[in-house]
């Protein structure tokens, strides 16, 4: 692909200013997409990243000049390991599972598609930005072959005053069992705080209408899987 300017020199800060902007778009569209599922990487996450790395990408192409010293390239492979390392920070491993992997790829994918638009590459970054969220939703069809085999966890904290409210919570989620599980006595209820696994599709407006509908429930949060 040419390396040309689409602006006169004079204007160059303006063509930069524009590509960064449209690699904050594409963060913002990716965040989006993230935060809808409750991810704990959502907008905010996806936007800082796609705006610092192509602030890098465009300070390394346009604010030296001295090549004998410097090579673009090498600011370029740096934002690349130091995105690995914000991703390597998201990744947890709780009871014998994996989680964040999904949501660290996808901050390591915005730092490259922010890179790209930064260098002005926009149809492959803006291809690729379209490319990756039709993929996350086709995915996310309610198709057996698409269907995640793994659990979502739960953290629910609820209180039972008069009935069995953890036999109640038990039926609402479809589970056996918690996979944690403590009470405290505070006046006159006992509160509970407990860690689940579900196979059912946990999202905001099912959280939502949860705490509205069982008054016993006083929180319900949906933690990071690898979804």
């Amino acid at each position: 692909m040419p390396d040309i300017n689409l602006l006169p020199e004079n204007l160059l800060w303006l063509e930069c200013l524009l590509r960064i902007l449209l690699a904050i778009f594409l963060g913002f569209a990716l965040g989006v997409e993230r935060q809808l599922r409750l991810k704990v990487a959502g907008i905010r996450t996806h936007v800082v990243v796609a705006t610092g790395a192509a602030l890098f990408t465009v300070v390394s192409k346009y604010g030296f000049t001295d090549t004998d010293y410097f090579n673009a390239a090498q600011v370029a492979a740096q934002v690349v390991s130091g995105i690995g390392f914000i991703g390597a920070g998201m990744i947890l491993h709780r009871q014998n599972a994996v989680h964040g992997l999904t949501s660290a790829a996808g901050i390591w994918l915005t730092a490259a598609i922010a890179m790209a638009a930064a260098a002005g590459m926009y149809y492959i970054a803006i291809g690729a930005a379209v490319l990756i969220i039709l993929i996350q939703l086709f995915l996310h069809l309610p198709f057996g072959l698409f269907k995640e085999k793994h659990y979502t966890e739960v953290r629910i904290v609820f209180k039972s005053p008069t009935e069995d409210s953890p036999t109640v919570i038990k039926k609402i989620f479809a589970i056996t069992s918690f996979t944690e599980f403590k009470a405290e006595r505070k006046g006159d209820d006992i509160i509970y705080y407990a860690v689940l696994h579900t196979k059912k599709e946990i999202n905001a407006e099912i959280i939502y209408n949860m705490v509205n509908e069982y008054p016993f429930v006083i929180s319900v949060e949906k933690t990071e899987s690898d979804r």
